[in-house]
């Protein structure tokens, strides 16, 4: 795909919008950048323009939190089931599947994310059963990862099921999603998906991605950070139902 100069701004405008909204509830970068790239370029595309502004934002928010080591130690069930899943449904399915078929899994999912996290408190999961959860959420993520490069819900219903707290969440979400992305990168470059060209723009793209997550944390200081969350969840929602429209009608 040929990115004119109109698109490549639009482009870097979604990145510092999913950057500041990744930077005030540490979460949020690909489900708000594919969401909004999706509408107007191909969902194959949009997933796989996220790759690397996902990777370096992430590490970027690794070394601002630290405890990579404590969180790889805690986590590595769930970091094994991901990567393995996420490789698996790259290289071998993601490319495969009709664009109508994307567009209709990234709805679902967006809206999955959305009224779970506006509606839905998971159940507590006790000590001794992290290893099952793990192993659940772990393959379940994985498997919207390969495909959609998404895998937020299962994530977050994990962490919270696991009452971890804010600086926890924040480290363990970067660690998730740096870590799964790897073998994003690789499963993409495989089947064709991410193309030469294409991996210039994604790296670009990381620029306003991490601008705008230094705009989100500073803004997180002084603005209500829930009640800016539940706009972004129910705009998410909207989006996630307009690729819906898309994938039926």
């Amino acid at each position: 795909m040929v990115f004119d100069a109109n698109l490549l701004w639009l482009a870097v405008g979604v990145f510092l919008l999913a950057g500041i909204i990744k930077g005030l509830i540490g979460i949020g970068l690909p489900t708000a950048s594919v969401g909004m790239m999706s509408q107007v370029i191909d969902p194959r595309v949009a997933i796989a323009l996220i790759v690397f502004p996902s990777l370096l934002s992430n590490a970027w928010q690794i070394w601002r939190m630290g405890g990579l080591v404590g969180a790889l130690k805690r986590y590595w069930l769930f970091l094994i089931m991901l990567a393995s899943m996420i490789l698996l449904m790259s290289t071998q399915v993601t490319a495969a599947v009709p664009t109508e078929t994307i567009m209709l899994v990234l709805g679902c999912v967006i809206v999955l994310f959305s009224v779970m996290s506006l509606t839905f408190k998971p159940p507590h999961i006790p000590a001794r059963f992290d290893k099952a959860g793990q192993f659940i959420a772990g393959t379940a993520a994985g498997t919207l990862g390969g495909l959609t490069a998404i895998w937020a819900p299962p994530m977050v219903t994990y962490l919270i099921g696991r009452q971890t707290g804010k600086d926890e969440f924040v480290r363990a979400s970067g660690v998730i999603i740096f870590i799964g992305t790897l073998p994003l990168i690789a499963g993409f470059w495989s089947n064709g998906m991410l193309t030469g060209p294409l991996a210039l723009v994604s790296l670009g793209m990381t620029l306003p991605a991490i601008a705008g997550f230094q705009i989100g944390e500073a803004v997180r200081r002084s603005l209500d950070a829930d009640r800016f969350r539940n706009v972004v969840l129910i705009i998410f929602g909207i989006m996630g139902l307009n690729l819906l429209r898309r994938a039926l009608v």
